[in-house]
């Protein structure tokens, strides 16, 4: 079980490191924003603890990006009590949060109550998330970031067929397998070119260095970004 702590203060750091070791969770430290964002971005980790004042930004930040990029329990750890701090955090969709000074086995009982939601909710695959794009398949719905996005019913089973198979490269006769005659109408290889350049239109911001929809050349096409 992987733990991001991003924590500047040392002496809190390392004694949760201590403690969290001992207790078998595979613990990495981050001492501000920058370094947590480039951690966060080369590794994924099961569940993060984030202190709310750092030297270059605030835990609001780090949780921002985590909840846009990613499906994992987030525990604050502040010593800002004030229900203003607190309502701010759960609203941003931190799970937790805890005031500092606090006992080691009242973070690990809320690390592992977090953990056991996080599993339960998502137990089904009702919901499936890519980077930035999410789909929630018992409404047939699919967000950029919290942005609803309306694909064609053909869109969307092409959405699926490369969601379903996340990290693999899919050749057209895969992907025009998985599209084939979804309404009666006869999809061909130059049909799926132009589907698959109106998802990344849809899918995809100008600026975005990785590919949601990335081409594999001479094998076909694979889905990009960060996998859940």
């Amino acid at each position: 079980m992987k733990v991001l702590v991003v924590e500047d203060d040392k002496t809190i750091a390392d004694g949760l490191h201590y403690s969290l070791t001992s207790e078998g969770y595979e613990v990495f430290i981050c001492e501000n924003k920058q370094m947590a964002l480039e951690t966060i971005r080369q590794q994924r980790f099961d569940i993060y603890l984030l202190d709310l004042t750092l030297p270059d930004g605030s835990g609001y930040e780090v949780c921002g990006y985590i909840k846009d990029n990613q499906e994992a329990p987030v525990i604050f750890l502040t010593a800002c009590d004030d229900e203003i701090n607190v309502v701010r955090g759960l609203d941003m969709g931190a799970d937790d949060y805890i005031t500092k000074p606090f006992r080691i086995r009242e973070l690990i009982s809320r690390m592992k109550s977090a953990l056991k939601h996080y599993t339960k909710a998502y137990a089904s695959n009702d919901v499936v998330k890519v980077g930035n794009i999410v789909v929630n398949t018992k409404q047939a719905k699919v967000y950029k970031g919290t942005e609803e996005v309306v694909l064609t019913a053909l869109e969307y089973r092409l959405l699926l067929t490369f969601m379903n198979n996340k990290g693999q490269v899919l050749t057209r006769n895969q992907l025009l397998e998985g599209i084939w005659d979804l309404d009666g109408s006869f999809i061909n290889d130059n049909t799926l070119s132009v589907y698959i350049k109106r998802l990344r239109d849809k899918l995809e911001d100008s600026n975005q260095n990785s590919k949601v929809i990335e081409t594999v050349r001479g094998l076909g096409y694979r889905m990009g970004g960060n996998h859940d």
